[in-house]
């Protein structure tokens, strides 16, 4: 049969079969999706090791040179306990001279010890308190300021009780220097950025921000 013999229904049927099919939009035709890049991706967060800021040096290093003074005050202390008894006894003695003589050594040597162990307790304390400042523990400077509270009231009961005469003259001046140079460790320590330090806690290193805490002085 020819093209010409055909009915319009067969030349539809026949145009149906021979032309292809439109696609359908809902199918895809790129293939399966693109990996997704690594490279671009920003990178964790990552803990650092970063030295202290100057003023935390700084106040780090007062306390230890304190610290020092304290432990030659201590050992001094111990070495003139002999021969500064009869002085430390005259000085009780005055306070009230009606008692027994026995009293008065008992008194005089209650002074010595109540003052050489809290010395002793002190710098065993600050040590510790010392340690969780180089840590960023919250709440040490508190902790460091009670301390020169003590400190200078023991401070006070030695050089009146204690630190008297040609022998008592150097230990008076390395409580001294105890006391001031812990003060001035103190005052270091609440500088700016030493507190933005401590409250940081950790420093952490970002390559897309650097490294936060790099920049403090």
């Amino acid at each position: 049969m020819t093209s010409s013999e055909l009915t319009p229904a067969d030349r539809q049927r026949r145009d149906a079969v021979s032309t292809p099919q439109a696609r359908s939009p809902s199918v895809r035709s790129d293939g399966p999706p693109p990996r997704p890049t690594l490279t671009d991706k920003a990178a964790a967060p990552v803990l650092v090791k970063l030295p202290p800021p100057f003023t935390v040096r700084m106040s780090q290093l007062f306390w230890v040179l304190s610290l020092v003074a304290g432990a030659a005050a201590v050992v001094y202390l111990f070495v003139i306990r002999l021969p500064q008894h009869p002085a430390i006894v005259e000085r009780v003695r005055a306070v009230d001279a009606t008692r027994a003589e026995q009293t008065y050594a008992i008194a005089a040597d209650i002074v010595f010890w109540s003052v050489f162990g809290v010395t002793v307790a002190l710098i065993a304390f600050q040590i510790v308190f010392l340690v969780s400042f180089a840590n960023r523990r919250p709440n040490t400077r508190w902790w460091l300021f009670g301390s020169l509270i003590v400190q200078t009231g023991v401070y006070l009961v030695a050089q009146e009780l204690v630190a008297m005469g040609e022998r008592g003259a150097p230990l008076h001046q390395l409580l001294r220097a105890q006391l001031l140079l812990g003060v001035v460790a103190l005052l270091f320590s609440v500088l700016p950025p030493a507190l933005r330090w401590t409250a940081r806690r950790h420093d952490v290193r970002n390559p897309s921000m650097g490294t936060v805490g790099s920049g403090d002085l």
